[in-house]
């Protein structure tokens, strides 16, 4: 008898060890595409101050600092304290929802073609892989959200008119705001990531 327990044990824990090495294979993958997302943003909004005079940039950094993103209306952890008590299923909820928002304003972002192009193919394939990571981590929450109910923020027309012929002002806006969401995104990942292996120092 003790044997027969001893062995399910042992095939249990392995299909839990395989489990936590599928998840953590996908949240590497998802980390490394928001981070080469995040370097594209500090990329072009990099480009675009280049572009602008001294005086331009303190004044549309002064503005920005009193304006708000679209994506705000997503709740988010405010500090890295509420970062780190977030569920890792929270957390995927929110990148999700984060991500999704930029599927369509990004084909309207300044910078370079070459650059741009890449940006919402790889949203849509980080947004498949965030979505695959939910769907392995909903059992951990019986009373969260499924998949058809997570965060979505509402576009209204705020971004929807935007492009290369708007003013400094929306353009700048634009690639701030976009720089900001997927810095998001990356810590919210990293964090949720961090969490599969309870040996690890999650500290942000």
């Amino acid at each position: 008898m003790n044997s027969v327990v001893l062995l399910l044990s042992v095939v249990c824990l392995g299909v839990s060890s395989q489990q936590i090495t599928d998840s953590q294979r996908l949240f590497s993958i998802a980390v490394n595409r928001v981070t080469h997302l995040h370097l594209l943003a500090q990329r072009l909004f990099s480009d675009f101050e280049s572009s602008l005079q001294t005086e331009e940039q303190r004044q549309l950094n002064k503005i920005f600092l009193q304006d708000f993103c679209n994506s705000d209306y997503i709740i988010s952890p405010i500090d890295k304290h509420e970062t780190q008590r977030s569920s890792v299923l929270k957390l995927l909820s929110i990148s999700y929802g984060l991500v999704e928002s930029w599927e369509f304003p990004s084909r309207s972002l300044s910078g370079g073609s070459s650059l741009r192009n890449q940006i919402t193919p790889r949203l849509s394939e980080l947004k498949t892989g965030i979505l695959l990571l939910i769907r392995a981590n909903q059992d951990e929450a019986e009373n969260y959200p499924d998949t058809d109910t997570l965060q979505h923020a509402p576009y209204g027309n705020y971004y929807q008119s935007l492009g290369g012929n708007e003013s400094l002002r929306q353009t700048y806006e634009l690639l701030a705001c976009f720089k900001k969401d997927m810095h998001k995104v990356e810590t919210y990942l990293t964090v949720a990531k961090c969490r599969l292996s309870p040996e690890a120092n999650c500290t942000l």
